[in-house]
């Protein structure tokens, strides 16, 4: 007996601790499958104390960064949310698959999965706490709850979870109400260089950080949440901003200001082993948006699909660091625009491939902030200085930036002899991006619309019927300004391919009145198959005088079915003269009483230039 005995105190005393694990397995999750949990802000850049802003009150934020890792260099790929977020959930670049472009919902090939389906698959739950905004077709099945009660409590004992918290508390409308409660001082608002310090301004800027206030103390719940419920020392914490913003030229716009975003990650202990840093530190390694889905992927010890464009930075499948951060900026709801940067560590290049349009497209939900309105109308009576005005002016073809010298980004560097090494550098790395990515962002989105019904653009992208690298020399030929190039422009306008002919048409647009030779061909081009080529017609030759015959093309192209076509359209009609554009009134009010889409950015297009010529409020 006393051996007996002996022997079930021994196996009682294991049993105790095995049943100590169980229960402790089952409140925290499978201690070799770390939680993950995502914190993201909406529309805010490094404003914040841990990134040395003397004005923000980010107290929750700061400690995160005190026991995390801060990331100096972490950039969203898109300043702004759907594209960016099209990046997030699918660790691949908007522009490859043709959601580039602000909200669409073009499909996208079956081969690409959201990722947090990898991690359910494996076990995760996974959790979306209210917002999605993917930019194309929604796959439901990634999430094991979506929405706004979406919590990872509702997981089985000892799962564990991928949980997303998404913070709308920052979000651009913040500033659109104006409050007279402020916390922050108005008055004590360093407002940068290139905006106007109108009273709007200041105000706009002291509300917006009374926002980060209350964003930083919902982070903090969501911190005490999880310290609450004995969950820290087993679960990865990412808290980073969704894009820049929300001050007028930060959102939108290809600037540090808009790129530029806040990540922090926290590690526990146990897992210290899958990251080259530790808590606690700050690191210049660069890490974008594509390169997320893979992170979390390898942290969670699911082998990252080949498809998928990023690199992981964490975990076991860690790449090395990368030398370059990429970024675009497509269609910004109702204005048409092609942008593409990339930043090293020190260094911003920027390529603009509509030189031709000036920064501050009006875009009705921008202009609803008091700071927006309070910039223009300050530009209309010419109280600005120089560096304020360039944004209601046509861009440069190239900019470039040094962001530890001038993080604001106002001297452009890109004509200084002393850096044509960097520039070309830049432009090299920028451009071979584009060719290996096959960046369907040249396809013009009337094109989009039309080759979606049958394929994704993905599929059409990486097919020989697109010609990447003809394409993107002609869109560099296009807008380089550069009057040399018309001849090769004008044997392009007969290309076969609708895209070549597209990028050559709108070269001449950008060379204006230098391009005059080319009126025969680009009439030609007006009876062309593709509304796109038709339509970049018309612009060109409007420039160059053929104002009625170009204006009633536009206007025949308000009556299609084709919504990114009429709002291409629309966009040439608003930079027309508005006695021009009046002949388009009629169809103006149909646009807005029809309502074609469900995206209304043709309809916000035709009011205001309905407004712009006829004076009519809406």
């Amino acid at each position: 007996m006393p051996v007996k005995n002996g022997y079930m105190k021994k196996y009682a005393s294991l049993w105790i601790v095995v049943f100590y694990c169980l229960v402790s397995n089952a409140q925290s999750g499978n201690p070799d499958k770390p939680n993950i949990l995502w914190i993201v802000s909406e529309d805010n850049t490094t404003l914040l104390g841990c990134y040395g802003d003397e004005i923000a009150t980010t107290p929750n934020i700061d400690r995160l960064a005190g026991e995390g890792i801060l990331y100096e260099n972490a950039f969203c790929t898109a300043p702004v949310c759907a594209p960016a977020r099209s990046t997030l959930i699918t660790g691949m670049y908007p522009t490859a698959m043709g959601t580039e472009n602000m909200r669409s919902d073009y499909p996208i090939p079956g081969f690409i999965k959201f990722f947090p389906r990898y991690l359910r698959e494996a076990g995760y739950y996974t959790a979306n706490h209210a917002k999605k905004d993917y930019n194309t077709i929604d796959q439901p099945g990634a999430w094991d709850e979506s929405g706004n009660k979406a919590t990872y409590k509702n997981r089985k004992p000892g799962q564990p979870f991928f949980a997303v918290f998404n913070i709308g508390t920052s979000h651009e409308s913040s500033i659109h109400n104006y409050r007279n409660d402020l916390r922050h001082d108005p008055e004590r608002i360093k407002v940068p260089a290139y905006q106007p310090a109108t009273p709007e301004m200041k105000h706009d800027w002291a509300q917006y950080y009374d926002k980060l206030e209350d964003m930083d103390k919902e982070v903090g719940r969501l911190l005490k949440e999880l310290d609450d419920g004995g969950l820290s020392e087993n679960t990865i914490v990412f808290y980073y901003g969704d894009n820049g913003g929300v001050l007028p030229r930060s959102k939108r716009f290809m600037y540090e200001s808009g790129l530029h975003v806040p990540l922090i990650i926290r590690i526990p202990e146990k897992y210290a082993h899958l990251a080259p840093h530790r808590n606690g530190t700050k690191t210049g390694q660069i890490v974008t948006f594509v390169d997320f889905a893979p992170t979390v992927l390898s942290l969670a010890g699911i082998s990252v699909p080949q498809y998928m464009q990023g690199h992981a930075f964490l975990g076991k499948q860690r790449s090395d660091e990368q030398r370059y951060g990429f970024a675009f900026r497509g269609r910004m709801d109702e204005r048409i625009d092609l942008v593409r940067s990339v930043r090293d560590e020190r260094y911003r290049y920027i390529r603009n491939y509509y030189p031709n349009k000036i920064y501050a497209q009006y875009i009705e939900y921008l202009w609803r902030a008091p700071s927006m309105k309070s910039w223009d109308s300050a530009y209309k009576t010419g109280t600005l200085n120089e560096m304020q005005s360039r944004f209601f002016r046509p861009k440069p073809v190239e900019e470039l930036y040094d962001c530890k010298r001038d993080p604001d980004n106002v001297d452009n560097l890109a004509d200084k002899k002393e850096y044509q090494d960097v520039l070309k550098r830049l432009r090299i790395a920028t451009r071979d991006w584009l060719i290996a990515s096959k960046d369907a962002g040249f396809i013009p989105e009337a094109r989009k619309e039309e080759l979606s019904k049958t394929t994704t653009v993905y599929e059409y992208a990486h097919s020989p019927s697109y010609p990447i690298e003809k394409v993107v020399e002609t869109a560099e030929m296009a807008s380089s300004k550069d009057p040399g190039y018309l001849d090769e422009l004008i044997g392009r306008l007969q290309d076969r391919d609708p895209d070549v002919r597209y990028w050559a048409a709108s070269g001449c647009t950008i060379l204006g009145s230098e391009a005059m030779r080319a009126k025969k061909y680009l009439n030609l081009l007006l009876t062309d198959r593709e509304s796109s080529v038709r339509i970049a017609a018309a612009e060109a030759l409007y420039i160059l005088g053929e104002k009625k015959k170009a204006v009633n093309i536009l206007v025949n192209e308000l009556r299609g079915s084709n919504l990114m076509a009429r709002v291409q359209a629309l966009n040439v009609l608003d930079g027309a003269d508005k006695k021009d554009a009046s002949a388009a009134v009629p169809e103006l009010r149909s646009v807005i009483a029809e309502k074609h889409s469900g995206y209304d950015y043709d309809v916000r297009a035709a009011q205001r230039l309905l407004y712009e010529t006829t004076d009519t409020h809406f």
